[in-house]
């Protein structure tokens, strides 16, 4: 157990996409938890051996090395390290989005963390999270001033034949 007089300060953060990928021991990459034949993990799974750790001390899954002689190493066809299951506590595994998300916590909680942090109205945050709006962030000032000027032509160019097009139909 911690002692709390050890401590002088605490400091809570986020961590950053690359943290979470440091910690992690891999990707949950399927969203199986245990087999209901055999009611062990699914590989890949929520509750994956290879990433989490064994379910059982100083056994692999596949069940080639057993007993502690065998302790720290990796197995060849399961991939499992054989060690202590309780190690199953501190690792931790993570899940690779298509899209970026943003915690309910930090985006519903009143006041809203988010919006105060980006100095955006919630109804304007809660359209850019549910991609209903976008929100841009940065300008290239160089690039925006190179392409302007084909963009007005493309637009003149597109206004004229949208005014024939409407003319014709008159």
């Amino acid at each position: 157990m911690l002692d709390s007089n050890t401590y002088d300060q605490l400091r809570i953060g986020l961590a950053t996409a690359d943290q979470i990928r440091e910690w992690s021991f891999g990707e949950v990459k399927k969203p199986e938890t245990i087999n209901y034949r055999t009611l062990k993990p699914e590989r890949d799974g929520l509750f994956c051996e290879k990433i989490f750790g064994p379910t059982r001390d100083w056994e692999c899954y596949c069940g080639k090395y057993k007993r502690v002689r065998f302790k720290g190493i990796v197995c060849e066809r399961c991939g499992v390290e054989v060690t202590r299951s309780n190690v199953r506590r501190q690792r931790m595994g993570h899940i690779e989005l298509a899209a970026p998300v943003t915690h309910i916590w930090y985006f519903k909680g009143v006041p809203s963390r988010l919006g105060y942090l980006l100095d955006i109205a919630p109804k304007d945050l809660e359209k850019v999270i549910y991609f209903a709006a976008y929100m841009i962030t940065r300008v290239d000032e160089d690039a925006r001033h190179r392409d302007l000027s084909s963009l007005e032509a493309k637009v003149g160019v597109k206004r004229t034949q949208l005014e024939k097009r409407r003319d014709a139909d008159i």
